[in-house]
């Protein structure tokens, strides 16, 4: 397999996972591929997205550097999130990310997708195949505090190439350890730009506006899945661009924190209080989030 320069968001990633233990170490290419209304100035926004796995955090971290705003995104989750160790803290500190799902679409947890569809079918709402249906309280309680600072909403949907099995199903989204250890498969992102005058003030108008932002979400996802043309598969419509970082944006992230680890693991003590910290604060995060979800 021929070596090259993966990127994700902030970091190049080496990929350890070729051939076998003994094998070289290879860094490889991840394509990210953006359709819609590029982002290309700073910007004061809420993104919106279709939640399928913990590498959606890093896709919005992906589209904020490609704008110099990494650094600025905050995250609305679960408060319990907030005890993970490390990310916990990053997530509690402008693009403010918003999953309106609530919870990630998993196709190996079906009684969550049939639930989320019998509340549609209930409230008179278009039912929706390939995302949640989503809940309007952060969004609305997010667009009517920030209005005055916000030059736009992003709504953004993502899809992962590689997750259909070969009978045409959905598969499970990649997880964090297969995105950054293994060769991902490419990252397809439409953008749509929403300026704040064509969204509902009030909750009850602006529910109806989002479920029906998360109808045009679905009927991408479906032309990107289940598209009959196989040409038209696995690719979003209209006009795309294969987004490259620079290294001058990648690198200095990569020697700061290959630094900082380097630092600790250089000594004994530092060995043992990284381990620690990872073993003890996972530990006591995922008891903190079953106790209190």
């Amino acid at each position: 397999m021929r070596p090259a320069l993966r990127i994700h968001g902030a970091a190049l990633v080496v990929d350890k996972n070729v051939a076998d233990c003994n094998c070289t170490s290879y860094i490889y290419i991840t394509l990210v591929i953006i359709y819609g209304d590029l982002p290309k100035n700073k910007e004061n926004i809420i993104y919106l997205s279709n939640h399928q796995c913990t590498v959606d955090w890093i896709i919005a971290d992906m589209l904020a550097i490609r704008q110099n705003a990494l650094g600025h995104v905050r995250y609305v989750l679960k408060d319990g999130l907030k005890w993970l160790p490390l990310y916990g803290w990053y997530f509690s500190q402008m693009y403010l990310v918003i999953f309106p799902e609530g919870t990630r679409y998993n196709p190996e947890i079906p009684k969550v997708i049939a639930d989320s569809q019998s509340f549609a079918e209930k409230e008179g709402l278009a039912v929706l195949k390939h995302v949640l249906t989503p809940r309007v309280k952060a969004t609305h309680v997010a667009i009517d505090t920030m209005k005055d600072y916000l030059d736009a909403v992003y709504d953004v949907t993502v899809a992962y190439e590689g997750t259909v099995d070969h009978k045409g199903q959905r598969k499970l989204a990649p997880s964090m350890t297969e995105f950054l250890c293994k060769e991902c498969p490419r990252v397809h992102i439409f953008i749509d730009r929403i300026e704040l005058k064509d969204i509902p003030e009030e909750q009850m108008y602006m529910r109806r506006w989002l479920h029906e932002r998360f109808e045009i979400k679905d009927k991408l996802l479906i032309e990107f899945y289940d598209a009959k043309d196989s040409k038209r598969r696995n690719k979003f419509p209209g006009k795309s661009v294969h987004s490259k970082l620079s290294l001058k944006k990648t690198l200095p992230s990569l020697l700061f924190l290959g630094g900082l680890t380097a630092s600790m693991l250089l000594t004994e003590s530092g060995r043992k209080l990284y381990v620690k910290t990872w073993i003890y604060g996972t530990l006591i995060g995922c008891l903190w989030v079953s106790i209190k979800p």
